[in-house]
């Protein structure tokens, strides 16, 4: 575990496990209409700029923190497919986001770097959290990222059973 803190300056480094390959991690951390999945805190998304997402593209967000809840405008900061993915957020925020991937075979690395300034109510609504709470709250997202993504291989997996592909059903009556 790795936090710090500075009047209102806030970093935390989480460092994760996901037990599934890099491809089907990435598009959750690369995406935030997925986060809400596994982010019970990202209450709602919209992409507010035109077309396919892109470094510079933003996002209206709110953040439901218990009963209160933090508007602001997320915005996508740097891209690198399967690797990194770093996001920008204003205030109350005003803090950026890492996540950086390291594929070791069906399983998936991350490091996930909060650093930020908390302002208005965010400073009385979180300031008053220790360190180790911050991190162990951040940390749950990965552990539910890799239960949903489980889940999803289980079903998906039942699928295929009951309906196989058609060049198989063929394969085995044959």
């Amino acid at each position: 575990m790795s936090a710090t803190r500075r009047g209102w300056e806030r970093r935390v480094t989480v460092d994760a496990t996901v037990h599934h390959p890099v491809e089907a991690v990435f598009p959750y951390l690369a995406d935030p209409l997925k986060w809400r999945e596994f982010a019970p805190a990202a209450f709602f998304r919209v992409q507010i700029d035109d077309g396919p997402p892109r470094v510079g593209t933003r996002w209206m967000a709110t953040d439901q923190i218990g009963p209160f809840q933090a508007h602001f405008i997320d915005q996508l900061d740097l891209f690198e497919e399967n690797r990194r993915v770093v996001w920008l957020s204003s205030a109350p925020w005003n803090s950026r986001v890492e996540y950086a991937c390291e594929p070791a075979g069906e399983v998936t690395q991350i490091r996930a770097d909060y650093a930020g300034v908390l302002s208005d109510a965010m400073r009385w609504q979180l300031g008053w959290l220790p360190d180790w709470a911050t991190h162990w709250i951040l940390a749950q997202d990965f552990v539910r990222l890799d239960r949903l993504l489980t889940r999803r291989e289980r079903a998906s997996k039942r699928w295929e059973q009951v309906h196989p592909a058609p060049d198989r059903r063929r394969r085995e009556s044959v």
